[in-house]
């Protein structure tokens, strides 16, 4: 199983939105690089739900529903990545991107080294150092 970190403007969509409608489809990534690790999710896989924007904070735990396929992109018609996630739990407390930048252990955390990719892989120590930072 792999571990994942999906960020999102709360805006647009939140983690809570995810919990009151239990599934999604993960979709409107259009970054080479974000697409590609579309691409490698597997069903099961789990993921951590960041907020960008003024929130900046992992707010949530997601697990892969399905995995990528065909996006076409309504405005080009070029073919894109989508997965479907579901919910599976929130943090008890948001770990913010000043706590993630703090933390000795989370320094190469992709977050902090291309904060602006949309869908980034973590390590299985990174992902379990965020879940005991939001206990």
């Amino acid at each position: 199983m792999k571990h994942w970190l999906l960020k999102t403007e709360p805006e647009t969509y939140s983690f809570q939105t995810l919990l009151k409608e239990k599934k999604t489809h993960w979709n409107g990534v259009r970054n080479f690089q974000a697409r590609n690790n579309l691409r490698e999710m597997k069903l099961g896989d789990l993921a951590l739900i960041y907020h960008s924007g003024k929130d900046k904070a992992v707010t949530g735990i997601a697990r892969i529903a399905r995995e990528g396929y065909s996006e076409i992109d309504s405005e080009d018609g070029s073919e894109w990545v989508q997965v479907e996630i579901e919910a599976v739990q929130p943090l008890a407390q948001p770990v913010t991107l000043a706590t993630l930048k703090a933390t000795k252990s989370l320094q190469s955390l992709p977050l902090i080294k291309q904060s602006r990719l949309s869908v980034m892989p973590i390590s299985p120590s990174h992902y379990q150092e965020i879940l005991r930072l939001g206990k």
